[in-house]
């Protein structure tokens, strides 16, 4: 075998053994789609305080606030850690650093290592050195740092247990400040475990609605900013024969990031970790990613909008990374 079919060879291998971790998922959809759109009012491109459930908060990518520089702290005014938002930004995941940088010093080493006649990392064949060895080096690595990651992301989770999940979480840390700067606009508002409750049924409707394709069921539960959103969703997911199926959703744990009230209304953004049976299916009901069995876990915070005294309604969600 030629040192050009070798280096092709691999280069194709490494593109099929890498390419799940790589490519978006459409089983990762839920209502929405993994995309953060909305509005929270004045705070709309600011960044949450962290909480034990949501550390990070992902930049808004489609709101009909303008982007505005503000002296506060967050998206206008970017702070370390996050990124300047912008009108269609994607939505696909951040490659990790360290990964990019481990596969790209394993393939730059190994074809290197064909150019000049030695073999994969100076050992030709296929023997642990050569093309097999690297493949299994590469999901070694792949599953030893996935389950670091793991480790530590359920290690931060606030216990899940009984029926006052936010309360708890709520109750036992510490509110995040908002760094320095001006403080944000809009005044405190105290959020009742009755809100909590509707919290938490608000998320199991609108899953159930955006697995049904019901707008109309989502309309009493949605801004219509956000109905508008849903509805682009999915029209595409309708144009392409497929449906997102979602059932038996779990909240696992959620705290209150920030509570607040301005021009005549109020806003709550909540973190939830939650789960749930996650599959997208065709247009004869066959699965063709997800699964229907097996619970698969997300975090993500919502941003709930009301006029004093009435009902809430989901007005942003924004994914947590």
């Amino acid at each position: 075998m030629g040192r050009l079919t070798r280096i092709l060879t691999l280069l194709a291998l490494l593109g099929v053994a890498l390419a799940p971790a790589w490519a978006p998922s459409l089983a990762e959809a839920a209502a929405g789609d993994r995309n953060s759109l909305g509005s929270r009012g004045s705070r709309t491109w600011m960044a949450p305080p962290s909480t034990a459930t949501a550390p990070y908060a992902a930049p808004m990518q489609r709101s009909i606030t303008p982007n505005t520089p503000a002296p506060y702290p967050g998206y206008a005014n970017p702070s370390p850690g996050y990124a300047q938002p912008g009108y269609g930004q994607s939505s696909m995941p951040r490659r990790s650093s360290f990964m990019s940088g481990l596969f790209g010093g394993l393939i730059g080493a190994g074809i290197g290592g064909m150019l000049f006649g030695h073999g994969m990392f100076g050992g030709g064949g296929l023997g642990f050195g050569g093309l097999i060895g690297l493949l299994l080096q590469v999901a070694l690595i792949v599953l030893v740092v996935r389950w670091v990651v793991g480790f530590f992301r359920r290690s931060q989770l606030a216990p899940a247990d009984g029926p006052s999940i936010f309360a708890r979480a709520a109750d036992a840390l510490p509110r995040a400040g908002m760094g320095g700067g001006a403080q944000p606009p809009g005044r405190a508002v105290t959020i009742t475990q009755a809100d909590y409750q509707a919290f938490e049924q608000i998320l199991k409707d609108v899953q159930a609605g955006w697995s049904a394709q019901d707008l109309n069921s989502l309309r009493r539960l949605l801004t219509p900013e956000m109905v508008g959103y849903f509805g682009e969703l999915l029209a595409e997911h309708a144009s392409q024969g497929v449906r997102n199926v979602i059932k038996d959703v779990r909240l696992e744990s959620g705290d209150l990031a920030e509570a607040w009230a301005e021009g005549g209304r109020e806003y709550a953004t909540v973190a939830m970790r939650f789960s749930m049976l996650d599959a997208t299916v065709n247009g004869s009901g066959q699965v063709i990613d997800g699964s229907t069995t097996e619970h698969q876990s997300t975090t993500e915070l919502w941003t709930f909008v009301r006029s004093p005294g009435g009902r809430w309604l989901l007005s942003a969600i924004q994914q947590s990374r």
